[in-house]
C-alpha cells in the first residue's frame, strides 16, 4: 500500500502527509476495535499528557540539530557550481592567450567532472570516482606551468582544494545520522503513545477519535520529516521525498561548460 501511495502524483508538499494516512487509517481502526471490544483500559491523566509534551521537546530538539546541516547542504551545490567555473574562466583565458590545446583538453575534463558530479549525486557513481577524477587535475595544472603565470596556477589549486573540501563535506553529511539515538528514543515514545492511544478512554468517544486521529498524524509526520531532513542529498531514496537540495547550479555549470567547449575556435 506504501508504494502504491508513493507513486500517486501529488504536489510534493502532501507527500509525506500522504505517507503517514495508513498509520493513522490503522490506528483509528485499532481504536474502534478497542472501543467496542470493552478494551480501552487507560484513563488520561497528567502523566500520559506529560509524555507527549516530552515527545514534542524531543522532536523540537531533532529538528533543530538537522536543520543546520540543512542550511549549510542549501549553499553546497551553488559552491561547487561556482568553483568549476572559475576554474573554466581560467582555462578560457589560456586558451585565448595561447590557443593551447591543454586549456581544451582542461575544459573538457572539467565537463566530464561536472557530469560525474552529477551521477554522484545520484548514486550513479562512487564517492572514490570523483575523488581520482579531481586528483587528475594535477597533471593539467603541470601542462599549464609553460602557458601562463605561477599565480593563476594557484588560483586554479584553491579552487580544486575548496572543491574537495565541499564534496568530503555533502559525503559526510549524506551518510552520516543524525543523532541516531535520538532518533530510537522518538520512535520508540510514538509507537508506545499509539497503542496508548488506543486503548486510553476518553468521553465521548467522537472526541477521542479526533484526538487520537490527530496526535498519532502530528507525531508519526514529524518523525518522516525529519528523517527526509536529514539527507538533503538523498535523491535516490525512497524515504526522501520533499526535502532535496536543488541540484541546478550544478546542471547549470553543465550547461555553461558545454556552450563553452562549442564556442572554442
Amino acid at each position: 500500500m506504501l508504494k502504491f501511495i508513493a507513486r500517486i502524483k501529488v504536489h510534493s508538499r502532501w507527500k509525506i502527509a500522504i505517507k503517514t494516512l495508513p498509520f493513522v487509517i490503522f490506528i483509528i481502526f485499532s481504536k474502534f476495535i478497542s472501543h467496542y471490544l470493552g478494551y480501552e483500559f487507560l484513563t488520561l491523566n497528567s502523566l500520559f499528557t506529560a509524555v507527549i509534551s516530552a515527545n514534542i521537546f524531543l522532536v523540537g530538539f531533532l529538528i533543530s540539530g538537522v536543520l543546520v546541516d540543512y542550511k549549510e547542504s542549501e549553499k553546497l551545490p551553488g559552491d561547487l557550481s561556482a568553483s568549476i567555473e572559475t576554474m573554466a574562466d581560467e582555462a578560457l583565458i589560456i586558451y585565448e592567450n595561447k590557443k593551447a590545446v591543454e586549456a581544451k583538453n582542461f575544459l573538457i575534463k572539467l565537463l566530464e567532472f561536472n557530469i560525474l558530479i552529477i551521477d554522484w549525486f545520484y548514486k550513479k557513481e562512487r564517492t572514490e570516482a570523483i575523488r581520482l577524477k579531481l586528483t587528475s587535475f594535477n597533471q593539467d595544472f603541470l601542462a599549464f606551468e609553460n602557458l601562463t603565470q605561477a599565480n593563476f596556477i594557484v588560483r586554479l589549486k584553491q579552487e580544486q582544494n575548496l572543491i574537495r573540501k565541499m564534496l568530503k563535506r555533502i559525503h559526510t553529511i549524506r551518510e552520516t545520522t543524525f543523532l541516531g539515538t535520538g532518533y530510537a528514543i522518538v520512535e520508540i515514545i510514538t509507537t508506545t503513545l499509539s497503542f496508548g492511544l488506543v486503548f486510553v478512554k476518553i468521553d465521548p468517544f467522537y472526541e477521542s477519535i479526533f484526538f487520537v486521529a490527530f496526535i498519532s498524524f502530528i507525531l508519526i509526520y514529524m518523525i518522516f520529516f525529519i528523517k527526509d531532513l536529514d539527507n538533503p542529498f538523498g535523491y535516490t531514496n525512497e524515504d526522501n521525498m520533499v526535502e532535496e537540495i536543488s541540484l541546478k547550479p550544478i546542471l547549470d555549470s553543465k550547461k555553461r561548460l558545454e556552450v563553452y567547449l562549442e564556442n572554442l575556435d
